[in-house]
């Protein structure tokens, strides 16, 4: 039996896509989620998950934090992101971060399930059309996304709150740690990005299209 788990913020998308895989996988158990913590939980309940199809802005999975906590639990998963947002840009840190496969949801259910059979088999996915311009995609970028990838989902949960403008002490009250445990997690992101501000991280995260 297959086993992908669907994980999406939105009930009436995770409905639609599970039912219109149901008669490309006869014999799947598709299973839902719709939020980073509820995906983690499913996983670590659930015996072989085959395939993972990953939702980039559901709560808890912003900035690519629920990619990168996905792949840091369970790192030999199969993972497709499957996102309204078809930016070159996006694709290539999707897939720089360890996905297999970047499917748009404006995508053909019979392209879905081909892109599912082949991410599922070992392959990776991602639209034809795209292919050519994800090989020119500039070395920058490729270099700013393999720092990016040493970061925690911790860090990049304060970078996400930097982002918005809170201060040290406003951080350590949302994350419920003390003011000293961020100070050592901005100093840690600043060396894995080999920056020097708070200001250059927030730059950094603008010029990743973090949405």
């Amino acid at each position: 039996m297959t086993r992908i788990l669907v994980a999406d913020d939105h009930p009436l998308f995770r409905e639609a896509l599970s039912a219109a895989l149901e008669p490309h996988f006869k014999d799947a158990e598709i299973l839902e989620a719709d939020s980073l913590e509820s995906t983690l939980k499913v996983l670590g309940e659930t015996d072989q998950i085959d395939l993972l199809l990953l939702d980039l802005n559901m709560p808890g999975g912003e900035y690519f934090n629920g990619l990168i906590s996905v792949k840091d639990a369970y790192p030999s998963l199969p993972v497709a992101v499957i996102s309204a947002n078809e930016s070159i840009e996006v694709i290539a840190q999707v897939i720089g971060l360890g996905a297999e496969g970047f499917i748009p949801k404006s995508t053909a259910t019979s392209q879905i399930a081909q892109a599912i059979v082949t991410v599922k088999d070992g392959g990776t996915w991602v639209p034809e059309s795209m292919k050519d311009d994800l090989e020119n995609v500039d070395e920058e970028m490729t270099l700013l996304l393999k720092r990016f990838r040493e970061l925690t989902p911790k860090q990049i949960q304060v970078l996400s709150y930097l982002r918005a403008g809170l201060m040290n002490k406003q951080i350590a009250h949302e994350m419920n740690v003390t003011e000293a445990t961020i100070k050592a997690h901005i100093s840690a992101i600043l060396r894995k990005l080999e920056i020097n501000t708070r200001t250059q991280a927030v730059l950094l995260m603008d010029k990743l299209q973090f949405s």
